[in-house]
């Protein structure tokens, strides 16, 4: 059943996607003002495991890096897809008859499409869905056990997917930006990695430095 609800999640979410590809990709030809970029910056990221034996959980601290497009088709209203390597993850520490902690990197290959509302000239506001496909994986131990072990597909789903809402700061050539991104899917997809993982999903905020090309002059 629960194997069931999850396929029908991936069918929505493609489907969805899908459609804005239909709607969009003309907008994008006909769009008034075209502006690409790289972007990077600070990735905040947690699991918010709840499992019986979870003492304490802590974010991980990691990056997010990549390229961008901006297409505005009006003046105040676009639309703006990404390609981001993003770290997720956490630390957790659980208690039981081993005592450990376990340190969570994930890391995944993101596929923002954001709507774009600009209500001023120096800012931007989105929101829009997003799909993450599975780079690599890493869990350290610490404890009774010490080291660290590579889970591979296996171990978690390989496709990650959400909403992302945000803003971002225009300032000529260069952006500002903090968003937060809302992980739907389940990440575990192994016995071992529900043991420690339970339903989790992945959750994180992002700060970021963007320069955009062609620099587009603010107008205040």
């Amino acid at each position: 059943m629960f194997n069931q609800k999850i396929f029908i999640m991936r069918r929505v979410l493609l489907s969805i996607f899908m459609a804005m590809s239909l709607v969009i990709i003309p907008e994008i030809v006909e769009s008034q003002e075209k502006n690409f970029g790289i972007k990077g910056g600070l990735t905040l990221s947690n699991l918010y495991i709840d499992v019986e034996n979870l003492d304490t959980e802590d974010r991980r601290i990691g990056f997010n890096a990549g390229i961008f497009g901006q297409f505005m088709f009006k003046e105040k209203i676009g639309i703006q897809p990404e390609f981001l390597y993003t770290t997720k993850g956490s630390e957790a520490d659980y208690l039981g008859v081993i005592d450990q902690t376990v340190s969570f990197n994930i890391n995944y290959l993101d596929i923002p499409v954001l709507f774009v509302l600009r209500p001023v000239e120096i800012l931007d506001i989105y929101a829009g869905p997003y799909a993450g496909v599975l780079l690599n994986s890493n869990i350290g131990f610490e404890g009774t056990i010490e080291g660290e072990t590579d889970l591979d597909r296996d171990h978690f789903r390989s496709l990650d997917a959400g909403l992302i809402g945000g803003i971002a700061l225009n300032f000529g050539g260069f952006k500002l930006g903090a968003r937060y991104n809302l992980g739907l899917l389940d990440i575990a997809d192994s016995d071992a990695s529900e043991l420690l993982l339970g339903d989790s999903k992945n959750q994180y905020a992002q700060f970021y430095l963007a320069i955009q090309f062609p620099a587009r002059a603010p107008r205040y």
